[in-house]
């Protein structure tokens, strides 16, 4: 049975959105924004408040992180680490890519797999959530294809179904090939699937490309908001504290000891007031790297800091977290891209899933991490055409795969050396 500051960390931040977006707008307007984003075709990086405004954006966030959340509820799942991250993941990248059509044929593909499998849905659900990574494949075929409304629609519903139904499987067979380090691992499924889908397709002739759909006119908003919700988890984790019966360095210090590396639920490693507390600090810590390097609070952005307090559950800390993002840094200053830009701050953000290599190997290689993850991201987005919302996740798995074994090797080395 769900408890009660279980339920409060999954609803808390949906309803907050919810109530905000219809507090700041006539629901009518809203309504008309809500269509606008519904019928874009979503793909990297389109940003919702610029596509449907604020408030649309809002409501489109908070009702998507309700659904997952009822979900989870409804098939009486235990709510620990990897769920917290998956609502946070689902919220985050509903200000870019995903919508309240879009989610639903990836999550009815993984239903159907698990009928045909004879497999419950609550096993599957966790892969159904982060799968919706694939969500811009059923709006772009639905609505930015060209192909008549109703054909359109049908045929985008069709691959969301096919793509969700083939996922679970393939995303069991891809945790091997980073072994654990790369935290976004159904990211890196999805960049599979979607490569194999836009390579196909453009062979007929379909033309799949991201785009660069930006705001920049929410920076303060969402600098007030955010802190607010920060601010919010580290004293919600403080009023639970009392509760606990250790006190609440002593459970931070175990998930600051962490690797990070798959599976690593802090809720179990620390507790939830500590997990909570780890949330609030990687969400200031997020906003305070976007405020150092110049970055202006748009959809994508806001996107990754969610995101980054999500994985704050299941596997990342300011330890692990902080050499990627110096590598990251250091990357831009050598090489072509400009420190500033959304495209890099994201890919700093969403590149601390390569933390647990920080946390496992040191800061050293948690910089080479970073470093080499700026340049793959950079360009696997091509392969997919945006369909795959978690970009980074692609990149890292490739990082992860190439630069642990590397690392592997000269540590067994230098260990025969010494000895």
């Amino acid at each position: 049975m769900i408890k009660f500051k279980e339920m409060t960390l999954l609803f808390s931040l949906p309803l907050l959105l919810i109530f905000t977006s219809l507090f700041l707008q006539n629901p009518a307007k809203i309504l008309e924004g809500i269509s606008q984003i519904v019928l874009s075709p979503g793909l990297l990086l389109t940003d919702y408040l610029a596509i449907g405004g604020l408030n649309a954006t809002l409501l489109n966030a908070g009702l998507c992180g309700l659904a997952s959340a009822l979900l989870i509820l409804l098939c009486k799942i235990e709510v620990n680490g990897p769920f917290i991250a998956a609502v946070y993941t689902v919220v985050g990248f509903a200000f870019f890519g995903k919508n309240i059509f879009n989610i639903w044929p990836i999550l009815g593909g993984v239903y159907l797999s698990g009928i045909y499998k004879k497999i419950p849905f609550r096993n599957n659900l966790l892969i159904a959530l982060f799968g919706t990574t694939l969500a811009p494949l059923v709006s772009f075929f639905a609505f930015g294809s060209g192909l008549p409304t109703l054909q359109g629609v049908l045929l985008g519903i069709s691959f969301g179904l096919a793509s969700g139904f083939i996922l679970p499987s393939l995303a069991s067979h891809m945790l091997r090939f980073h072994d654990g380090y790369n935290l976004y691992n159904v990211g890196f499924t999805g960049g599979i699937i979607g490569s194999f889908i836009v390579a196909n397709a453009r062979s007929f002739g379909v033309e799949i490309y991201t785009v660069n759909i930006l705001s920049e006119e929410y920076d303060f908003f969402f600098k007030i908001f955010l802190g607010f919700v920060f601010i919010g988890l580290i004293l919600t984790g403080l009023i639970f504290t009392r509760s606990s019966s250790e006190k609440i360095y002593i459970p931070l210090k175990r998930i600051y000891r962490s690797s990070g590396r798959l599976v690593s639920d802090f809720t179990i490693l620390g507790n939830f007031p500590s997990t909570f507390i780890n949330m609030g600090i990687m969400g200031i810590a997020s906003m305070i790297f976007v405020f150092l390097v110049g970055g202006t609070l748009n959809g994508p952005i806001v996107g990754s800091i969610l995101t980054v307090v999500g994985f704050a559950a299941f596997g990342k800390h300011v330890r692990n977290c902080f050499p990627i993002l110096i590598g990251v840094v250091l990357a831009s200053f050598m090489k072509i891209w400009e420190t500033s830009t959304t495209i890099v701050i994201i890919a700093g953000l969403f590149g601390t899933t390569l933390a647990p290599i920080a946390g496992q190997y040191g800061f050293i290689a948690g910089m080479l991490a970073g470093f080499f993850h700026l340049s793959i991201v950079m360009n696997v987005a091509s392969l997919h055409g945006g369909i795959n919302l978690y970009n980074n996740g692609f990149a890292g798995g490739f990082v992860a795969a190439f630069l642990v074994p590397i690392i592997d090797f000269i540590k067994r080395h230098g260990e025969n050396y010494e000895g």
